[in-house]
């Protein structure tokens, strides 16, 4: 059995030490999307070797498998407990919480076109050379909050975010940094646009990319080409894409982007991806928890993209 799960978006994912997207095979980032996307909101533990055998689908050897459950419980995102000598391994409620809003950000990013006001929110701050951690931080967040550098020291964002990063300044223990609002015409925000914080040639480059990568796949799913492990990868791949484009662009407002935008199609492509494979995919995961611990039954679970626009 199955469910079913629409998602919320909000905004607390960045305060948790998440594993960092990076190029290759990432056992740990795996290992906290796979909890997340199937079986988040359960409480119950799942088997370690159920764990390293799903990552086992991705390539990752059974020694880098149980390394990423040790580290992921030493960062304080796993809990463990035993049975026997056996150990099992499940989200804390700290990182579902974090992974649960993350999801709902990823999953509805690109598919409505909110009205935009013609207001900017503008970041401007000074944090000393040798305070990098905290800068570095700071950085990150705004990435979050959909900020981009218009000039060293001077982010902006079109959407309204203030009190969010005046909240964000706070816990970093920022003192010298202003928020403010305002359109382009008052003057504060500069000489540029500040749209030239995006670099939008290589924007549109990348999402033309993903849609090229990606549609060969719809053409397999829908002859029913892709059995239950390929799908469980694929649809992990295609999650893994995507959910770097909200750092990229904070739903750019279409008023201020050029014509024929491709963030739509792209939405469209993934969307149709991730929700087609989920019930073969749901299936891979069933099994593999199902030959170790078959009290869980029932229990995997997926997201699905519903389209409210």
């Amino acid at each position: 059995m199955t469910t079913s799960v629409s998602v919320v978006t909000r905004d607390r994912s960045s305060e948790v030490d998440l594993p960092r997207l990076q190029s290759g095979v990432q056992p740990q980032r795996l290992l906290t999307t796979l909890l997340g996307d199937y079986w988040n909101g359960r409480k119950e533990h799942i088997p370690s070797a159920a764990l390293v055998h799903l990552l086992a689908d991705f390539g990752v050897s059974t020694v880098g498998a149980r390394a990423a459950l040790s580290r992921l419980a030493r960062r304080g995102l796993l809990d463990s407990s035993r049975i026997g000598r056996n150990t099992y391994y499940g989200l804390t409620g700290q990182a579902a919480d974090a992974l649960r809003e993350g999801a709902g950000r990823i999953l509805s990013f690109g598919q409505c076109h909110t009205p935009w006001d013609g207001h900017w929110t503008v970041a401007a701050f000074s944090i000393p050379e040798e305070q990098r951690d905290v800068r570095h931080a700071v950085r990150n967040k705004l990435r979050w909050l959909g900020f981009a550098p218009l000039y060293d020291g001077m982010w902006v964002t079109p959407r309204s975010v203030a009190d969010a990063a005046f909240r964000m300044f706070a816990e970093l223990d920022v003192s010298q940094a202003t928020i403010v609002t305002a359109t382009a015409e008052t003057g504060i925000i500069g000489p540029r646009l500040p749209i030239e914080a995006w670099d939008l040639r290589d924007l549109r480059s990348r999402y033309e990319e993903f849609i090229v990568v990606h549609t060969p796949l719809l053409g397999r799913i829908r002859l029913g080409e892709v059995g239950p492990s390929e799908s469980l990868v694929a649809r992990t791949a295609v999650m893994d894409a995507w959910r770097r484009f909200p750092s990229l662009d904070p739903d750019l407002p279409l008023d201020l982007l050029p014509a024929r935008w491709p963030r739509g199609e792209a939405h469209q492509v993934f969307g149709e991806i991730y929700n087609a494979l989920a019930p073969r995919a749901v299936d891979r995961v069933c099994q593999i928890i199902m030959e170790i611990s078959p009290e869980l039954d029932g229990l995997v679970r997926h997201y699905t993209i519903t389209w409210d626009c």
